[in-house]
C-alpha cells in the first residue's frame, strides 16, 4: 500500500479524449484505404482482448498499406482521437482495447521485409505472426528465439510492445534483448528509426528524434540512482518503461519503446536479432509428488544449464485429460498422479552431450529422493506434443466450466529462484485465505510463474477478492524483491500498482517519458501512466448489469452451466483460432478478418445474448453475416482449448433465423434431398442432362443460387438398394454389422456402399441393411436439415433412425457408416437434438467404416487378405474430412490403408476442403470455397502425380477435388476393395 507521503504526491491527470466522431468517420472513409468499421457488431468484436476487460472503441481501422496507416494516425491525432495499436489481440492485461480508434495491423502489414542471413538479422512489419516468420526463416537455418506460448497468433508488433519472452528466455532473453531497431510513427506524425545512440548527442538534429533522445538521456541520468534502488534485479521485469537501459555511454533508444504497450508511438517496422536453429533438442519430464517439491527442485535443475524449465501443475494435467486434442499426450507421457511436472529441455549441436544432460537430470532427481520420476523424450514429435500442452496452459486452465475462471492478477510475477518455493507457498496460503485456489504453470527457469486464482468476475464478492488479492499478492512480491510484471505487461491490470512497485518518483519519470513522445496523450491512454482503476467494473467484460437474455433453445445445452450463454462465454479470447495451420478456423485462414475467427463469432454471440447489440441482434442480418462463413467444420470443437463449439452455436442461431426469415429455394432443395431423392431416381438421365448443360446451370444459379461454376453430383439409376424386405429385422449373430448407407452414397456414389459391403463380407461379417420402422424411404441422419437450420425436421429423421436401430444397438451390433458428416451426426448433434438414452446408446455403437475395421483388427477379429494394388499405384494421398479430424477419426483411415501391401500412405495437412456440404455450391461462396481448397489441399493433389490414389471419405471433399484439381478421389472402402485378393469384380446386387 502507498505511504501517506506517497499519497501526498498528486497524480498528473490524463488528457481529455473528446473528439468529433462524425468528422472522424467521414475523414477515415475518405482518406484511408482498408476496412473501416463504425458499426456496433465490429466495434463489439474489438472491444475485448484476452483480459477480463471490455471497452468499446469509437472505430476500428484495418489499414491496407503503410500509407493508409500513416493517414489514419494523422487523422486521429488531428482530431484528438486516441489510438489503440493492435495485432493478434491476445494481451492479458487489457493493452489492446480502448475508447478511441483501434488500428489492426495483422491483416495487411504483416510482411517479412528483409533477411540478412550472414548477420542473422531480419526486418519485419508489425503484423507478422511469429510462427509465420519462423516458417520463412527456416530455409536460412534461423529462427527468432523469443517464443511466447501464443506464437501461432502473436504478432511481432505486439510482442515488441509487450516486451514478450517465453519458455526459452533463460537462454535467449526477452524482446528487449533481441530487438535492434524500431521504426515508428509518433503522434506528431513524424516517422523515425529508433536505434543505437552515441554517448555524445550534440550532433543529433533538432527534430522530434533529437529532442526525444536528449529528453530521455536527461531522464535516465536524473533517475539513475532511483532506478538502481527500485528496479528488480531480475531477467523477467517488464513493468513501466525501460529507463534502466539509458546510459550516458550510449544506448539503444529502441529499448525504451520495447514494452511501451503502444503508448509512445506506432511501430511500422522492427529489426530483429535472429539465432541458429538448434540441430537437436531433448526433453525430460520430471514428476513431483508435491508442488512445493517441484519449486524447490527448480534451482537444482537450472544449474544444469537447460534451455527451458517449464512448470505444469496438477490442475492443468487433469483439465488436459478432458480436451480431445491433448488427452492422448497426457495419457502417453504423464505417469501416475503427480502434483506437478517440470519440463526440462536441453538444446545444442551435440546429441550425445544432450543425452548426458538427461542423465544429469536423473541424477538430480535421485538426489532429491525421486528415482524413476523422469520420462525422457528424444523424438521431435513427442516433444512437440507435450510442448503444445504447455503452450496452451492459459487456455486449458480456462476450460473450467461455470462462472469461476482462473483470473489474471498476480499471474505474471517473477522472483529469484532461491525464493521460488517459499514465494509460491505464501501465494497459495493467501489464496486459501480468500477462499479460492491458484492454478500454476509457465517459466520456472526464471522464477516467472503464471498463477491465477479461480474467481467469478460476475460476482461483487469475488471482484472485491480480485482487488484484495492484487494488493496482498503484490506486497508478497515486493517482500521477495520481485517484479509484479514478468512477461505479460501492465495494461489496465497492473499499471495502477507502479507507485508501490517503483515509487512515486519513478512513476513521475515514466510520465515524463510518455510526455516526451506523446505530449497530447493520444497513444493508448490509461496504460503504464495515468492508469485506469484495475477493478473499475464499468471496464469489465461482465459488468454489474451483465446478464443473459431469457432464451428458449432448441438444442440441449445442459452440459454447460449457464446453458447456451455459458457455452458462448467459454471463449476467453485467447485467439488460438487465428492460427494459419491445423483445422480451425478455415474461413479466417482465407479472409484474415476478426469477424471470421471462432473468437469473433463467439464474442458477437455473447454480446447479442446479453442484449448489448440490441433486442433483435440474435436474428439480425448482421448476425447472419457474422456466422455465414462458418463452415461447421467442428475444428474449434477439437482445437479450441476452451472447447468452444461454434458449429453447434451456429445451428442454434440458424434455427431461430430460419423461423423468422424463412428458407431460400436452394436451402430448401438441399435440406429435403433425402425425402425426394427416392422419387427422382426414376428420372436420373433427365436430371443428369440438366446438370451437364451450361445453359441449365446458369439458369439454376439465377433461380436457386447454386453456382454455375460448380459441377453437380451425378444422379444414378443404379442406386444402392437399401434393404431386403424379407431380411432379418433383428441381429442374428456375433459377426453381424449394420451398414448405414447415407443419401449421397445411395443415389450419387453407390459404388462406395457396394465396396464397403463386399469388404465386410470378405472379412466374414454378416452385413445387415435394416429396413426403416415405417418401411418407407431410407434412413437419414438429418444432416441436410441441420445444415439449413431445420432442427425440427432433423429431429424427426433422427427419431426414425434411433427407433429403427434400437434392436441392433441393444444387441451390441456395430452401426457402420461411410459418410463422416452423416455417421458422426449420431455422435454429435443428435445428442443435443434428441437427448435421451436411445440416442446416447446409438452414439456409442456408431462407427465410421475404417473405425470399425481398426476396432476389429485390434480385437483380433479382422482377417482380410489384401494384395498390392494393380499397376504402378503404390502411393495414396489421404485427405481427411473435417469431421473425421475433429473427432480424431482420421488415424483409423491411415491404419487400414496401410494394410495394403507396398502402399505408402501420405496425409494432406489441410484444413477444410472448402466445399463443406452445400457451402461451396453457393454462388456467393464459390470464390472463398476455392481459396480454402487452395491453401493446401489442391496444391497437394496436383503435386501427387497421376499414379497416386487420391483418397477422401467425404463426398463434399471428393467433389471439391474433382472441381479444383480434375482428379477422382476414392473412398477408403473402394481402395480396400481394389486390393481384395479374391475377385475384385465381385457380383453386386443392384
Amino acid at each position: 500500500m502507498r505511504t501517506a507521503e506517497q499519497r501526498a504526491i498528486p497524480a498528473r491527470p490524463e488528457r481529455s479524449s473528446v473528439f468529433d466522431s462524425k468528422l472522424l468517420e467521414a475523414r477515415l472513409r475518405r482518406e484511408v484505404t482498408g476496412d473501416i468499421y463504425f458499426d456496433a457488431f465490429n466495434r463489439g468484436r474489438y472491444s475485448t482482448d484476452a483480459s477480463i476487460y471490455q471497452i468499446e472503441p469509437a472505430a476500428v481501422v484495418v489499414p491496407a498499406s503503410l500509407n493508409s496507416l500513416k493517414a489514419a494516425i494523422a487523422i486521429c491525432t488531428d482530431l484528438g482521437a486516441p489510438i489503440v495499436p493492435r495485432g493478434g489481440g491476445t494481451s492479458q492485461c487489457g493493452q489492446t482495447i480502448g475508447t478511441g480508434v483501434v488500428i489492426d495491423t495483422s491483416k495487411h502489414l504483416n510482411a517479412l521485409l528483409s533477411v540478412d542471413a550472414a548477420a542473422k538479422t531480419a526486418v519485419v512489419q508489425p503484423g507478422i505472426v511469429l510462427d509465420q516468420l519462423n516458417k520463412q526463416l527456416k530455409k536460412h537455418g534461423l529462427f527468432f528465439p523469443v517464443d511466447p506460448s501464443t506464437a501461432s497468433r502473436a504478432t511481432l508488433g505486439g510482442m515488441t510492445a509487450n516486451n514478450s519472452s517465453g519458455a526459452r528466455s533463460i537462454e535467449y532473453g526477452t524482446m528487449v534483448d533481441n530487438v535492434l531497431a524500431i521504426e515508428a510513427i509518433l503522434p506528431s506524425n513524424e516517422s523515425f528509426r529508433f536505434g543505437e545512440l552515441p554517448a555524445d548527442l550534440s550532433a543529433l538534429p533538432d527534430d522530434g528524434y533529437g529532442r526525444i533522445a536528449k529528453s530521455l538521456r536527461d531522464i535516465g541520468l536524473r533517475e539513475a540512482d532511483e532506478v538502481a534502488l527500485r528496479f528488480p534485479k531480475l531477467l523477467r521485469r517488464v513493468g513501466g518503461y525501460n529507463i534502466d537501459t539509458i546510459s550516458p555511454k550510449g544506448h539503444n533508444l529502441a529499448k525504451v519503446l520495447i514494452g511501451s504497450e503502444g503508448t509512445l508511438g506506432f511501430f511500422t517496422s522492427i529489426e530483429l536479432r535472429l539465432a541458429d536453429i538448434p540441430p537437436h533438442r531433448m526433453l525430460a519430464i520430471c514428476h513431483f509428488p508435491t508442488f512445493y517439491a517441484a519449486m524447490d527442485a527448480t534451482r537444482h535443475l537450472v544449474a544444469l544449464q537447460p534451455s527451458a524449465v517449464e512448470l505444469v501443475d496438477r490442475t492443468m494435467v487433469d483439465l488436459s485429460r478432458n480436451i480431445p486434442i491433448f488427452r492422448p499426450t497426457i495419457e502417453k507421457f504423464v505417469h501416475g498422479e503427480p502434483d506437478a511436472l517440470l519440463l526440462v529441455e536441453f538444446s545444442g549441436s551435440d546429441a550425445s552431450a544432450l543425452t548426458r544432460k538427461l542423465d544429469d537430470v536423473e541424477g538430480v532427481m535421485e538426489g532429491l529422493h525421486l528415482s524413476g520420476a523422469v520420462v525422457n523424450l528424444i523424438s521431435n514429435t513427442d516433444q512437440s506434443d507435450i510442448w503444445n500442452v504447455r503452450k496452451a496452459g492459459l487456455d486449458i486452465m480456462s476450460s473450467m466450466t461455470g462462472d469461476g475462471k482462473p483470473v489474471s492478477i498476480v499471474e505474471d510475477c517473477a522472483v529469484g529462484l532461491a525464493d521460488l518455493a517459499e514465494f509460491t507457498q505464501e501465494l497459495n496460503d493467501m489464496f486459501e485465505r480468500f477462499g479460492t485456489k491458484g492454478t500454476w504453470y509457465a517459466h520456472a527457469s526464471v522464477g516467472c510463474l503464471h498463477v491465477r486464482p479461480v474467481l467469478n468476475m460476475k460476482s461483487a464478492e469475488d471482484v472485491a477478492k480480485f482487488r484484495g488479492i492484487a494488493e496482498e499478492g503484490f506486497a508478497i512480491v515486493r517482500k521477495y524483491k520481485g517484479s509484479h510484471s514478468g512477461e505479460h505487461g501492465d495494461g489496465i491490470l497492473r499499471s495502477e500498482f507502479h507507485a508501490e512497485m517503483f515509487g512515486e518518483r519513478l512513476v513521475r519519470a515514466f510520465e515524463d517519458v510518455k510526455d516526451a513522445f506523446d505530449p497530447n496523450g493520444v497513444m493508448n491512454p490509461g496504460k503504464i501512466v495515468r492508469p485506469l482503476r484495475m477493478d473499475d467494473r464499468t471496464l469489465f467484460r461482465y459488468r454489474p448489469e451483465y446478464s443473459a437474455l431469457p432464451l428458449d433453445t432448441t438444442l440441449d445445452w445442459s452440459a454447460w452451466p449457464g446453458g447456451l450463454s455459458g457455452a458462448v462465454e467459454m471463449c476467453n479470447n485467447n485467439g488460438a483460432c487465428r492460427k494459419d495451420d491445423g483445422l480451425m478456423c478455415p474461413s479466417y485462414m482465407v479472409t484474415k478478418d476478426e469477424e471470421h475467427t471462432t473468437r469473433g463469432r463467439a464474442n458477437t454471440l455473447r454480446l447479442a445474448l446479453s442484449g448489448q447489440l440490441g433486442a433483435d441482434a440474435l436474428t439480425s442480418q448482421a448476425m447472419y453475416e457474422t456466422l455465414d462463413l462458418c463452415v461447421s467444420c467442428k475444428g474449434c470443437r477439437r482445437e479450441c482449448p476452451t472447447g468452444v463449439d461454434m458449429a453447434k452455436m451456429k445451428l442454434e442461431f440458424l434455427h431461430r433465423y430460419r423461423r423468422k426469415h424463412g428458407l431460400g429455394l436452394k436451402d430448401r432443395l438441399v435440406a429435403n434431398l433425402p425425402r425426394y431423392a427416392p422419387a427422382l431416381r426414376r428420372i436420373a438421365p433427365l436430371l443428369q442432362a440438366g446438370a451437364t448443360s451450361s445453359v441449365a446451370r446458369h439458369l439454376a444459379e439465377r433461380v436457386t443460387g447454386i453456382s454455375a461454376r460448380r459441377t453437380l453430383p451425378a444422379w444414378r439409376r443404379d442406386v444402392f438398394d437399401h434393404w431386403d424386405p424379407s431380411s432379418a429385422t433383428s441381429p442374428t449373430g456375433a459377426k453381424d454389422v449394420v451398414l448405414l448407407v447415407d443419401t449421397f452414397n445411395t443415389y450419387f456414389e453407390p459404388e462406395n456402399a457396394w465396396a464397403a459391403r463386399d469388404v465386410l463380407e470378405a472379412a466374414g461379417y454378416n452385413v445387415i441393411v435394416p429396413a426403416p420402422v415405417d418401411k418407407r424411404r431410407p434412413l437419414c441422419c438429418g444432416r441436410t436439415f441441420l445444415s439449413a437450420g431445420l432442427v425440427d425436421d432433423a429431429r424427426t429423421e433422427i427419431r426414425r433412425s434411433v427407433a429403427t436401430l434400437q434392436p441392433y444397438v441393444a444387441a451390441g451390433t456395430p452401426i457402420v457408416g461411410l459418410e463422416p458428416s452423416c455417421l458422426l451426426t449420431f455422435r454429435d448433434e443428435a445428442l443435443s437434438v434428441l437427448p435421451g438414452a436411445g440416442t446416447q446408446a446409438l452414439a456409442k455403437q456408431a462407427f465410421l467404416f475404417e473405425e470399425f475395421l481398426v476396432r476389429e483388427l485390434e480385437a483380433g477379429r479382422f482377417a482380410l487378405k489384401l494384395q498390392a494394388l494393380p499397376g504402378d499405384t503404390h502411393r495414396a494421398l489421404l485427405h481427411g474430412h473435417c469431421h473425421q479430424k475433429a473427432f480424431g477419426a482420421l488415424t483409423p483411415a491411415q491404419r487400414v490403408l496401410a494394410l495394403i501391401p507396398r502402399l505408402k500412405v501420405e496425409t494432406v495437412q489441410s484444413s477444410c476442403c472448402g466445399m463443406a456440404g452445400t457451402f461451396g455450391y453457393d454462388a456467393h461462396h464459390f470464390d472463398i470455397s476455392m481459396k480454402m481448397a487452395e491453401l493446401s489441399l489442391l496444391p497437394a493433389v496436383r503435386a501427387a502425380g497421376d499414379s497416386a490414389f487420391i483418397v477422401a471419405d467425404g463426398t463434399s471433399c471428393r467433389h471439391q477435388i474433382h472441381d479444383g484439381a480434375h482428379r477422382e478421389a476414392m473412398h477408403v472402402a473402394r481402395v480396400l476393395h481394389s486390393a481384395l485378393t479374391s475377385s475384385t469384380e465381385r457380383a453386386k446386387t443392384r
